[in-house]
């Protein structure tokens, strides 16, 4: 489903400041799986995970999906079918805007933008099913509920590959372990791929069937 085949990433290449992050990286995800990854700081997980979203070009190697190469595709093209909740649950949302609101933007990715209205009355209940939160924006939420909120929104538009960037390390223990179980109980019910970086090591080990 997914193969990272010699992937290599510099930062500040020729300088004081060179970071050798990712050195012939390879990993192959099968449909289904959930892989999480643990490691220190600067080990190269976010960098591995941001290889794969597209949100810089690698120095070498080759990122496939579903045997489709997509190392030169551009970030915003590969968000059709990749999904991504962030270590800040504020990332990957609109702030200001409701729930429903962004539940409707995320439905609407990759589309063409009209003034037409942002949500049609057909599909508010569905996101009123989907969401189980009051339409209150992710700003008014506890952090556990935004993080939910962001998992929600991430996987409306069912993406092929969810990758979860320490999307409970901003969250206490207590909140962390709900969060994680929605998490486990939306894969294995979905069926995702799923590739989740983590410094926890217990919850590196309890969830996921492979651990790197």
């Amino acid at each position: 489903m997914l193969e990272i085949m010699n992937v290599s990433k510099t930062f500040n290449p020729g300088t004081v400041n060179e970071k050798q992050a990712l050195k012939n990286i390879s990993l192959t995800l099968k449909d289904g799986d959930f892989v999480t990854v643990i490691g220190g700081n600067g080990a190269g997980k976010s960098t591995m995970l941001n290889a794969i979203a597209g949100v810089w070009p690698v120095d070498q190697g080759h990122i496939l999906i579903d045997g489709q190469d997509i190392t030169k595709l551009p970030e915003y093209k590969r968000a059709a079918f990749l999904g991504r909740v962030f270590q800040d649950p504020m990332n990957g949302t609109a702030a200001t805007m409701g729930i429903e609101e962004n539940l409707a933007l995320a439905l609407r990715r990759g589309q063409s933008r009209t003034l037409r209205a942002g949500i049609k009355s057909s599909e508010r209940e569905v996101y009123q099913r989907l969401s189980a939160f009051k339409n209150s924006p992710p700003s008014a939420l506890s952090g556990g509920m935004r993080q939910r909120a962001a998992l929600i929104r991430t996987l409306a538009l069912e993406p092929e590959l969810l990758l979860l960037d320490e999307h409970t390390a901003a969250l206490d223990p207590k909140t962390a372990a709900k969060v994680l179980e929605t998490t486990e109980m939306i894969v294995n019910r979905d069926k995702l791929t799923t590739l989740m970086i983590t410094h926890n090591m217990k919850d590196a080990i309890v969830h996921g069937n492979r651990l790197i």
